[in-house]
């Protein structure tokens, strides 16, 4: 596969090839509205079927919750005490395809230690939950893709963890799951779908749906934001991907069907790596759900909250109350509580509850535990729920369901399908010190590099040849070089 870049270029083809689709025979197979990870991989299951696929996003790519999320792929360990162990052994197979095949360049494993505060009890009921969270991992066919979990004295996790408050825990367990940048695997499923012939188009807002006079959807109006150019848009079949925007997007094809759906604001705060003495990241009991204190490059990364949000939307943002609550939780286990002063930045997201049941007039719906496929209207599917780890599965149920019985004959193959700069990983891998060594990159920036770009590294050496100064550290953030 030759992988294609997001340049402006893309962008303007892209928005010629929808503008093309009104022509006789020329409609798309598959609109997808909504750049973020659910929206991002539809558009790569769709196209690597065969069909003809573009995706529209009224932002950036990741604008939305989909680059202000808690950056791990898990398996969910809270559900284990739900019972939903198909939802656990899903999301589990889904996190070690991807750091085994799909994407071992973006996801990294990271361990975490679950504090035990009672010495007996606890430590049999929580290993017996982690024991079980290991098996629900295994139960493939694949090679473990994780470390099993580890048993921790009071000694041994203050070795791991020294900043962990002495008298917080008589001990822990360790065990592990992954973490990845949220943004760049949606920029590089958008890369890696365009390099298969899809069409993306960020900064292009669909206004209105393209309808027939029985009412079904056959396309949408879209509008360039760059240039204000309005666009016809003609699909099969259009979806509808847009997380909390999904019933504004519903409505804009003039039905009262559709899924139902309410945002929740979650909240992290950053502080500097230095600030907090820790080799592994810490999981911690709340009386809502848990919090995570995650270990990320430079800084450590804290959250989350769990608030209803009925406000604007597109920027939702940390309360002085919100950072109280997640201060409190973190300073009830830490010897050196942190203070605002610690705090270097913050993010909130919104994740999109999908609510149960459908709205009236909805003809048909595929339910699981995390998230609803349902059609309000012919022409148009409707997917909301889910989380960030399991967007693959997610993505081959809507187009599943938006095609139809051809789903039989072009069947998903993401499974099988490495994302941009997976492929020839292990062997840029092997080259990363002599790559580094001859444009003075230490092992610290060549891991952050092939941590970012894996084998697209390639594309980066070409511009520090072409303008040698662009292989610069950039002043104050090391990590990064000039191009």
């Amino acid at each position: 596969m030759r992988t294609a870049p997001l340049t402006v270029q893309a962008r303007t083809d892209a928005l010629a090839a929808l503008a093309a689709s009104t022509g006789s025979g020329r409609e798309l197979d598959v609109l997808v509205i909504g750049g973020g990870v659910t929206g991002a991989g539809i558009a790569l299951d769709a196209v690597s079927r065969g069909l003809s696929t573009a995706i529209v996003e009224a932002q950036d790519w990741a604008s939305g919750t989909s680059s202000r999320s808690s950056k791990l792929v898990h398996g969910g360990l809270r559900y284990l005490q739900m019972l939903d162990f198909h939802l656990v052994h899903e999301a589990l197979t889904e996190r070690d395809l991807l750091i085994s095949s799909l994407a071992p360049h973006l996801v990294k494993p990271v361990s975490f230690l679950y504090p035990l505060e009672h010495r007996v009890w606890e430590r049999a009921y929580v290993g017996a939950g982690v024991a079980l969270y290991d098996t629900l991992a295994s139960a493939t066919r694949r090679k473990r893709a994780m470390p099993l979990h580890q048993h921790l004295t009071r000694k041994g996790m203050e070795r791991m963890f020294p900043d962990l408050r002495h008298d917080a825990a008589i001990g822990a367990l360790r065990y592990w799951d992954a973490a990845v940048d949220d943004a760049r695997l949606v920029e590089t499923l958008v890369r890696t779908a365009v390099s298969y012939g899809a069409h993306a188009a960020s900064r292009t807002q669909v206004v209105d749906m393209v309808k027939t006079a029985g009412g079904a959807v056959t396309g949408a109006h879209l509008v360039d934001l760059e240039s204000g150019d309005e666009i016809e848009v003609r699909a099969r079949a259009v979806i509808n991907a847009t997380g909390v925007w999904t019933e504004q997007t519903e409505a804009l094809a003039g039905t009262d069907g559709g899924l139902r759906v309410l945002a929740s604001k979650g909240i992290h705060i950053v502080v500097p790596r230095e600030r907090i003495q820790g080799h592994t990241g810490l999981i911690l009991q709340t009386e809502k759900s848990v919090l995570f204190i995650i270990p990320w490059s430079r800084y450590w990364v804290i959250g989350t909250t769990d608030t209803p949000w009925k406000q604007e939307l597109t920027h939702p943002v940390a309360t002085s109350a919100d950072i109280d609550y997640v201060l409190a939780h973190a300073n009830a286990v830490l010897a050196k509580p942190l203070t605002r002063k610690d705090i270097i930045g913050t993010w909130a997201g919104l994740r999109p509850l999908l609510q149960p049941g459908t709205k009236e007039g909805t003809s048909s719906a595929k339910v699981s535990r995390e998230h609803t496929v349902a059609s309000p209207t012919p022409g148009l599917t409707v997917i909301a729920g889910g989380k960030l780890t399991t967007y693959r599965v997610m993505a081959k149920d809507a187009v599943d369901f938006a095609i139809g019985s051809r789903a039989d004959s072009l069947p998903s193959i993401t499974d099988n399908l490495p994302l941009a700069g997976a492929e020839g990983l292990a062997v840029f891998q092997r080259k990363a010190h002599a790559i580094g060594a001859s444009w003075g990159w230490d092992s610290f920036r060549m891991d952050h590099l092939l941590h970012r770009y894996g084998s697209l590294l390639t594309e980066l050496v070409d511009l520090v040849e072409a303008t040698p100064d662009l292989a610069k550290p950039l002043a104050n953030a090391p990590a990064y070089i000039g191009a």
